[in-house]
């Protein structure tokens, strides 16, 4: 046999070997209590207990809230409210974004930097448009088709004595004019009576610069249009635009409500401005 079968067989031996484990009581040497053990088992035992002893500190330091007492662990609830804070966090910034574009928008109007435009005397310039009726030459068709359009209750602007306009409005709604515009009692506006949902149409093309909710006002939508002019729809039931997109004259972009706090019921409070003046309305659109 050679040596190295030798050594197998000692360390064989040597883990197989019994060994017994007695408890003697000190005084009387009598035996309390044996146990038979070999190596192989004390090692297979200590092995075992080891493995129970990990188990264990693992599943109480991942299911228990001890594990927020070791150092490197965060807490299960500091992490929700951190997730909570990022989400207001971020809904308060696209809020600002909003409102910081809606008053850069509206600066100029506000602060009356734009140089005003008397509407009575429009003046002549090259680069606006002109309408003549001799250059029209409108067929007896085109003469039948205008007329089928501005019989509906999109009304345009008649004024002869004017040769040269900047540019044409029509009526945001069909209705019943509840309040003229007073420039005395600070209502620079007429409000429009209307069932509630009633569509609200752009009164000319444009793009918004505002669509949103006021405590106010309620739900209010604001359109750019060319020339500097700008109009302001408010106490609408909902909006159907958002801001940034653009509008044609005539498009739905809200509905007749009776939101906001200083409504009197369904209707549709208008405004129009011109390079920051407030305007009557009424003496550019026909509501009725």
């Amino acid at each position: 046999m050679s040596k190295k079968a030798k050594n197998k067989g000692k360390l064989t031996q040597k883990l197989t070997d019994k060994y017994r484990l007695v408890v003697l009581n000190e005084n009387t040497f009598e035996e309390r209590f044996s146990l038979k053990l070999s190596r192989l088992n004390v090692f297979a035992l200590g092995g075992l207990l080891a493995f129970l002893l990990i188990l264990i500190t693992t599943s109480i330091i991942t299911f228990t809230p001890v594990k927020e007492y070791i150092p490197g662990y965060s807490s299960t609830n500091l992490k929700i409210k951190a997730a909570k804070l990022a989400f207001e966090t971020d809904s308060l910034k696209r809020k600002l974004d909003l409102l910081n574009a809606y008053t850069k928008a509206l600066q100029p109007i506000l602060k009356g930097e734009i140089e005003g435009n008397f509407l009575d005397t429009i003046k002549n310039e090259s680069q606006k448009f002109i309408i003549k009726d001799s250059l029209l030459n409108a067929s007896k068709e085109d003469s039948l088709f205008r007329e089928k359009i501005e019989s509906r209750d999109r009304f345009p602007i008649q004024n002869s004595n004017r040769s040269n306009v900047e540019i044409i409005f029509f009526a945001p709604l069909k209705g019943s004019v509840s309040q003229r515009f007073d420039a005395k009692a600070k209502h620079l506006a007429v409000d429009i009576a209307a069932p509630k949902n009633t569509p609200v149409k752009a009164t000319a093309d444009g793009t918004v610069i505002f669509s949103d909710w006021t405590t106010e006002t309620g739900y209010v939508i604001i359109l750019k249009h060319g020339y500097n002019y700008v109009s302001v729809y408010k106490h609408n039931g909902n909006l159907l635009k958002k801001q940034g997109d653009f509008v044609k004259s005539g498009e739905v972009i809200a509905s007749v409500g009776s939101t906001g706090e200083l409504t009197t019921g369904a209707h549709l409070h208008f405004e129009l401005w011109s390079n920051g003046y407030a305007i009557n309305p009424i003496n550019l659109i026909d509501f009725n």
